[in-house]
């Protein structure tokens, strides 16, 4: 039922003995493919609490959704079951979210695996045909196909490679973001961030302003950066020929906002302070 190589690394033995034993309940407990419906009242039931779970999470032990759905994530490693005895979760949604890694472990994105990976030296003959069978593959539908990831597993996969770990209690924003504005803005405005080292919110605050000035496509998008670049070399050229003016100090919201690359023409103290506080802009 349990790995060796899961239940002895060392980062599974630094948890304090109620995560662990909470580790082994929810294995028992899980349906034949490792996810369980309601691990936080087993936590309750078995005497742990909601920061065990949120530790085995953070490990790397477990895959919590916004759903309240967990899935053990080397339940693979930990289960062998035949393939004509396994009965099918029911949590179908979750799993279409879930590739697996060369060793049958759970992966979320870009998550990593929890434990060592031999190299191909190391590996039995086994482990090397079922690296080439399973890949890195999806197994929402069928075992070993092939499957293009979603949009919304791409927004993950960006999420995770600019900002970290996504957080469950992030999913349904970028479910959210991905309906309203589309992948394709989306990683322009990701893009725009990590140039000025900021974070996801930073990004949100782009497509809002986007939305808002009814850019609804990429090519729009950037014809909006060039008109702004070059209203913003006239206004610097004007402003040459003239006798100097106050310019606007950057404490203030249209300051950091303009500051930012932001259009600020037209808008109002309350919609640029509302924009420049969802920007994380009111921290600087």
């Amino acid at each position: 039922m349990f790995s060796k190589e899961v239940t002895t690394s060392d980062l599974f033995v630094d948890m304090p003995s109620s995560s662990q034993l909470l580790y082994f309940h929810l294995g028992m407990e899980a349906d034949d493919e490792g996810f369980i419906g309601n691990a936080k009242m087993l936590s309750r039931a078995y005497g742990s609490n909601n920061d065990d779970l949120k530790l085995l999470e953070a490990k790397g032990f477990i895959i919590a959704f916004p759903s309240g759905v967990t899935v053990v994530k080397d339940w693979n490693l930990n289960n062998k079951i035949r393939k004509d005895r396994v009965k099918a979760t029911i949590y179908t949604e979750e799993k279409t979210l879930l590739s697996l890694d060369s060793k049958g472990a759970y992966l979320l994105g870009n998550q990593v695996s929890t434990i060592s990976q031999p190299n191909d030296n190391q590996m039995s003959a086994q482990d090397r045909i079922g690296k080439d069978r399973l890949g890195e593959v999806s197994i929402g539908e069928g075992r070993g196909e092939q499957k293009e990831p979603s949009d919304f597993q791409r927004l993950i996969n960006l999420y995770q490679e600019n900002f970290g770990i996504v957080k469950p209690i992030l999913y349904d924003d970028l479910k959210a973001d991905i309906n309203d504005y589309g992948l394709e803005l989306i990683v322009e405005a990701v893009k725009r961030s990590t140039k000025k080292q900021k974070d996801y919110a930073y990004a949100q605050g782009i497509l809002k302003s986007w939305n808002r000035s009814g850019i609804k496509t990429l090519e729009q998008a950037k014809a909006e950066e060039v008109s702004f670049q070059n209203k913003s070399q006239n206004n610097q050229n004007g402003f040459q020929q003239q006798k100097p003016v106050k310019s606007l100090p950057e404490w203030t919201d249209e300051g950091r906002l303009i500051k930012a690359g932001v259009d600020t023409t037209g808008m109002t103290q309350n919609e640029m302070y509302k924009l420049a506080g969802e920007m994380g802009l009111h921290n600087e």
